[in-house]
Parts: structure tokens; sequence; C-alpha cells
């Protein structure tokens, strides 16, 4: 498979991050072909199961995958009209009891690019032991992950695997983010989403290849801030999350990035922000929630300099076309989930930009290793009845 990595900015430290941003149109069509292949299964595993009325719906994961969760929460809850709740595995296998303390029919959605992070498989274990009653669909991208193998031939589990290109290779995850995210909308969101993929490939190959996305990210990286914020409201919040996630793991902790709900923010977080800031607003589709967008663009552009606030919008119009407003096109119809997979890519080449401003490798940020790709150092204790 080929990808338009050429407008980017590759070189030696940075060959794997560049393709696995640049490989993600390619890929989520890949997960549109996977998941409709693979429809009667997942049916079969999940459609007497979401009949349920009495059905809670767990989506985990840790770090950025516990994200993909919370850009999905809100529109699951919606298109299952079931209770939907994020709960990072980071939390369950804390505190099981407490995350778990309904004990409700359960399908525990689990996002885990590798599937060899200790909490990932534990969460699920965990789930089994404190619930009567617990399915599991594992999204992974790693055929070869502890999580993948464990669950195979489970009864009560259903293992979707995503393109193998998908299990990243580079630092911090990108492909495997979007992918893992698609591929839940699309299996869960049932018919909702048909003829979207397309869309959403197509509005990200605009980003990356035409190079403006670049160009602008690097324009607000050379403002050399000392803090950015990213603001988003409902699934657009968990987006805000996952981008402040890649700006500190690609700068390796060096470029401060703080992430909020667009009205949450002015509940202490705004007190971040100083000269030195830049803000990233992600612009709902809702016609009700975007107003809140709006109205916090046009304040942070009030407090900040010139320059300094972006929106991210699928918006046209009047005012969309301005520099400081970055287009996602053609996509001014889709849910808000659907809309965080092209919007995450600026987000990704501000943190890639970023890194090489300061002189790191984004495939490996930490040389050291005192911050792992695969996270070590968790010691799992029992749980005792």
């Amino acid at each position: 498979m080929t990808t338009p990595s050429g407008t980017l900015p590759v070189d030696d430290s940075a060959v794997h991050t560049v393709r696995e941003i640049a490989q993600q149109p390619a890929l989520w069509r890949e997960v549109d072909r996977i998941v409709a292949a693979s429809r009667e299964p997942l049916d079969a595993f999940l459609s007497p199961l979401v009949a349920r009325r009495d059905l809670r719906v767990v989506l985990t994961g840790a770090g950025t995958s516990a994200f993909a969760g919370q850009v999905l929460q809100p529109t699951l809850a919606r298109r299952l009209g079931r209770r939907v709740d994020a709960v990072p595995t980071t939390d369950l296998v804390a505190d099981p009891r407490g995350c778990l303390a309904e004990d409700l029919p359960t399908l525990l959605v689990s996002f885990a690019r590798s599937g060899d992070s200790p909490e990932s498989v534990a969460a699920t274990a965990l789930a089994d032991q404190v619930l009567s009653e617990v399915h599991h669909l594992v999204i992974t991208c790693n055929e070869q992950g502890r999580l993948a193998r464990e669950h195979a031939e489970r009864p009560r589990s259903h293992v979707l695997l995503m393109p193998p290109a998908s299990n990243d290779r580079g630092f911090a995850m990108t492909s495997s983010f979007t992918c893992m995210t698609l591929a839940a909308l699309l299996a869960l969101g049932a018919d909702a989403y048909g003829g979207t993929v397309d869309c959403l490939a197509r509005a990200a190959e605009s980003i990356i290849e035409q190079g403006s996305a670049d160009r602008t990210a690097g324009a607000l990286v050379e403002r050399a801030p000392e803090r950015i914020v990213f603001l988003g409201s409902g699934p657009l919040k968990g987006l805000a999350e996952e981008s402040a996630l890649k700006v500190l793991e690609l700068t390796g902790g060096t470029l401060m990035a703080v992430a909020e709900s667009s009205l949450g923010f002015r509940h202490g977080p705004k007190a971040v922000l100083n000269e030195r800031s830049v803000a990233v607003v992600y612009v709902s589709n809702d016609p009700y929630t975007r107003q809140y967008d709006h109205d916090i663009v046009a304040e942070l552009r009030g407090n900040l300099p010139a320059g300094g606030v972006v929106a991210v919008s699928a918006e046209t119009g009047a005012g969309a076309e301005s520099a400081d407003t970055w287009p996602l096109p053609g996509l001014d119809d889709v849910d808000d989930a659907a809309l965080a997979l092209p919007a995450v890519v600026y987000a990704q080449l501000i943190a890639l930009r970023a890194s090489q401003a300061r002189g790191l490798r984004p495939d490996n940020p930490f040389p050291s290793g005192e911050v792992n790709r695969v996270v070590q150092g968790v010691i799992l204790h029992s749980l005792n009845n």
C-alpha cells in the first residue's frame, strides 16, 4: 500500500510517524471493507445484546485508546438507545468494584493497539470476575497480542482485527486510534454510516496531500508557543484530549498541552493562558452545540494575539475560508464522532511539527525510555472476592 506522505516533513527521525499519519485515509477504507465482510458474525454477536433494554456498554482502553471511547460514547448512546459509558482500563483495573458497581449485563468494548499492555487483559479478566454476565468486543490492531489471543475462541467474545498496518510502529498512536474508532462506529452504528467512510477519507486526503494543513500547522508552531489548548464539545471533547496527548507525547513533554470542553474551559482551566499560548477549537457539526464553540473562539480571539486561535470546522459560508479556520471539506452533515477522524489529522501534524522544531525524534521522543510505546512497570494485584 502506498501513502501520500510526500507533502509531509519526513526525515529519518519520523519515518514511521509520517507514514502512519499519511496512511489513514487508505486504512479507513480498508476498515470499512473489514467490518462489511464481518457483518454477519458481528450481527450474530451484537444484535441479541443490543436488543436487551438492561444492557450496559462500557468502552475501555488506556491513553489514546481510552480517548477513542470518549469520542464514541455520546454518539453510541444516542444510536443504541442504551447506557454507554467510557471507562479507561486504568480506572477499571484500579477500582473494578467502583467502575462496575451495578451488576448489569455488560458489553465491554476493549480498544488496544498492541493488546499487550498490562491493563488490557486485566480489565477483561476483572470484568469477568466482578460481573455475572459480560460479553467482550475486542477491537485491536495486533492479531498476535495477548488480548486478541486470549479472546479469540471464547464464546462470549468477538475479536475485530484492524488492518496490520494500523499497528503503529511510531511512538504515538495515530492510525491505530482512527481505525479503531471508525471500526466501533461501523460495528455498533449499524447502517448510520453508509457512504460516510469515503467522505471522511477524501477530507483527510485533502488535508494531507495538499500540504496546506502542514504549512498552517507549521506556522502555528513557528509562533513558539509555551502552551497549547485544545477545546471541543461532546465527542470532540474526547478529540481534544487525544490532541493534547499527541502534543505531549511527540514533544517529549516540552510543550504544555491542555484539553477541556468549550464550556468547561472558563471554570478554572483558562488560567493556563498567557501571551505565549495558542488554542485550537474543534467546532461541532451540531447547530445547538457549535454555538458554544463559536462563543469560546470569539472570547479567546479577544484574549490572545492575532493568529493564536484556530477553529477546525466543517462549516461552509461566510468566514469559513479565513486563515484562522482550518477546513474539514465535505463533512458538514456528519456527526461529531465521525468528524473527529479527519479533524485529528490537524493535531497529529501540529505534534509532528512541534517535535521536529524541538530537535526531537517523533518516532522515539523518549530515547532514554522513561516513557514507553507499550506501557511497562505496571504491577497487577489480585482482587479478592
